[in-house]
């Protein structure tokens, strides 16, 4: 497990758009599946790595709660399923139900999706505004595996509630990290050291 943190790309980038099929419902899941949203989160995350376990619960019910509110959550599975089968979709429908995912849970197989948004590890957070301009990136919260302080989403969410009110970006935004992105042989990006 390399601790990788989020490569932190610049406020006010654009949300790059994708088609991916969402595992659970065997639809296909895109930006534009979200007309009337007020934000969209999109989350790297999968399913073997002790950062995203550590939150998962958590952030089920993030999606509950700010799905109603508004805000489009879309979690994306970036990593080489043939070198982790512990994130290959049967396990994805699996985690998504065990767990309570009421959003989609998509599958990136050729990592482009990842590539896009310079995702490096998981989770990997990008939140958007209504006009997909890129408003937070960071961690969920500060707890990390070991570490003895409860998983709140702290920092999430007062971000979303933030751009829920209109309000300008929080700062300081501090990186997200977890495990990086498992990449599939030869595709690894620039930035992945």
């Amino acid at each position: 497990m390399a601790r990788t943190p989020s490569q932190m790309i610049e406020l006010g980038t654009e949300a790059p758009n994708f088609q991916l099929p969402d595992v659970v419902s065997g639809e296909t899941i895109s930006l534009d599946s979200f007309p009337d949203a007020k934000g969209y989160m999109i989350a790297f995350i999968c399913n073997h790595c002790p950062f995203v376990q550590l939150i998962r619960h958590e952030f089920a019910r993030y999606g509950r709660e700010y799905t109603e509110k508004g805000i489009a959550v879309i979690a994306i599975n970036s990593n080489d399923i043939e070198a982790v089968p512990e994130d290959a979709p049967d396990a994805m429908r699996d985690d998504a139900r065990r767990f309570g995912y009421k959003f989609p849970y998509c599958l990136d197989e050729d990592q482009s999706v990842a590539r896009a948004y310079q995702a490096a590890c998981t989770p990997d957070l990008y939140l958007f505004d209504a006009e997909r301009k890129l408003y937070y990136r960071g961690q969920f919260d500060s707890t990390r595996p070991g570490s003895d302080q409860p998983v709140t989403g702290e920092d999430l969410r007062n971000a979303t509630e933030a751009l829920l009110a209109g309000q300008p970006a929080p700062e300081p935004q501090h990186p997200s990290l977890g495990c990086n992105i498992k990449w599939k042989p030869g595709n690894e990006p620039a930035y992945f050291a």
